[in-house]
C-alpha cells in the first residue's frame, strides 16, 4: 500500500516538480533561503534576518546545556515589548572568543531568522551590540542584564554574560528538550497515533526547509526539540558549515559521514529513515554500536534497519521507502507528510504490526 501510494503521488506530481529539480526556484508563495556566506560582510546577514534584543529584557535562570566547545545554553525569560514575559532558551558565546567564532555562532541565527513555520524552532532575536557589566560586590548588577546571584546560582562571576561584549541567540523554549532524550525518558508511554503525530511534525518542518531550498545536514532525534504539547520542531542549523569545512566533525549517529555528505545534498528524506526508526524505537540509536565502515558496507549490500517492536507495518514500509537506493524512487517530503496525514485520518491502517506478520 505504501509503495503504491508513493508511486501514484510521484507520477501525478512529476510534471509540476520538474522545473524545480535543481532546488533553486521555490514553489509559489514560498520564499527562498539565502546563504549567509554569500554576503561579503556576514554581519549584513545578521542585520537583515535577525532582530536585535536589548539585554535588559532578558533574565537568565540556569545553564541547561552546551553549544559545542565555545558556548552554553541557558533557560530564561524574555520581556516582550508588551511587557509580557515568555520562556526562552539563550545560547551564549563563551568569553575569549575570536572573531571567526563569533561569526560562525551568529551564522546560525542568520539562518533561523529566515524561517517561519510551526515545526521549525523560532528565533526571538540576538544580542550583539550592548555591553554587559560585572555584578557589584553588594549583589546589585548594572541594568543591562536582568538577573541576580540569588536567581542564578548556576552562573559564576566569570560567566561570559558578565564581561566583554555578550553574544547571544535567543530562541523559543521547548519544555521537553531533545526528542531522543524525551523518548528514552518516556519509553512506551505514547500511543502510535501520538508517535505518528511527532513524525508528521518533523516531516512538515523538513518539507518547509526543502521548499525554501535549505538543506538540513543533520536530521536526527537529538536535533528535534519537543514542547509541552508534544509539538516537534527542527533545530540545530549550525552544522552545515562544520560539515563543509571539516567532514571529520560530523556526527555519526545517523548515516555515516561519507554517505551523509553525498546524500543530504539531494534533499531527499533518507535522513528521515533514521529519525523514523528513532521515534518508533523510543530513542534507540540507529545502527547501534556498528562502526561507520560496517554501516556503509551493510547499507551498500542492501541491509536496512529492522522494524522496532510495536512498529506498524505501514511505518516500516515508509522507512524502507525513504532509503531506496535510487534517488528517484524515494518519496519527497511532501509525499511523506501526505502519507502520514492519511495514517492519522485512518488509524486502523496502523493496526497491523510487523511482528504479527513476521
Amino acid at each position: 500500500r505504501c509503495q503504491w501510494y508513493f508511486k501514484a503521488k510521484m507520477t501525478s506530481e512529476e510534471k509540476r516538480r520538474s522545473s524545480y529539480q535543481n532546488g533553486h526556484v521555490p514553489f509559489p508563495g514560498i520564499k527562498t533561503y539565502v546563504d549567509p556566506d554569500t554576503y561579503e560582510d556576514p554581519t549584513q546577514a545578521v542585520h537583515e534576518f535577525t532582530k536585535e534584543i536589548d539585554p535588559s529584557r532578558i533574565r537568565i535562570e540556569r545553564v541547561i546545556g552546551a553549544v559545542g566547545e565555545f558556548g552554553e545554553v541557558c533557560s530564561g525569560r524574555l520581556r516582550t515589548p508588551g511587557k509580557k514575559e515568555i520562556a526562552v532558551a539563550i545560547k551564549t558565546l563563551k568569553g575569549g572568543y575570536v572573531e571567526h567564532q563569533r561569526r560562525d555562532f551568529l551564522r546560525e541565527a542568520s539562518i533561523m531568522g529566515q524561517f517561519d513555520h510551526p515545526n521549525i524552532i523560532r528565533l526571538e532575536g540576538v544580542v550583539t551590540k550592548t555591553s554587559c557589566c560585572f555584578p557589584q560586590s553588594d549583589g546589585q548588577i548594572c541594568a543591562s542584564i536582568w538577573l541576580t546571584a540569588e536567581q542564578n546560582p548556576f552562573l559564576k562571576p566569570n560567566h561570559p554574560i558578565f564581561s566583554g561584549r555578550p553574544v547571544m541567540i535567543v530562541v523559543e523554549y521547548m519544555e521537553n528538550g531533545s526528542l531522543d532524550s524525551f523518548l528514552r525518558q518516556h519509553d512506551g508511554h505514547f500511543t502510535v497515533i501520538q508517535l505518528v503525530g511527532m513524525l508528521r511534525g518533523i516531516a512538515s518542518g523538513m518539507k518547509y526547509l526543502s521548499d525554501m531550498g535549505y538543506v538540513h545536514r543533520d536530521l536526527a532525534a537529538r536535533n528535534i526539540l519537543v514542547n509541552s504539547n508534544l509539538v516537534c520542531k527542527v533545530s540545530d542549523f549550525g552544522l552545515s558549515r562544520v560539515l563543509e569545512d571539516d567532514p571529520e566533525a560530523a556526527y555519526t549517529t545517523t548515516v555515516p559521514r561519507t554517505h551523509f555528505l553525498q546524500k543530504c545534498s539531494k534533499r531527499n528524506p533518507n535522513q528521515f529513515f533514521s529519525s523514523l526508526h528513532e521515534v518508533m524505537s523510543y530513542g534507540e540509536r540507529p545502527y547501534w554500536e556498528m562502526s561507520n565502515q560496517d554501516v556503509i558496507l551493510s547499507i551498500e549490500e542492501g541491509y536496512r534497519l529492522p522494524a522496532p517492536m510495536g512498529c506498524p507495518m505501514a511505518l516500516h514500509q515508509l522507512m524502507l521507502h525513504c532509503w531506496q537506493k535510487e534517488r528517484n524512487h524515494r518519496p519527497k517530503f511532501t509525499d511523506v507528510v501526505s502519507f502520514l496525514d492519511k495514517l492519522i485520518r485512518n488509524p486502523s491502517s496502523l493496526l497491523p504490526l510487523m511482528e504479527d506478520i513476521q
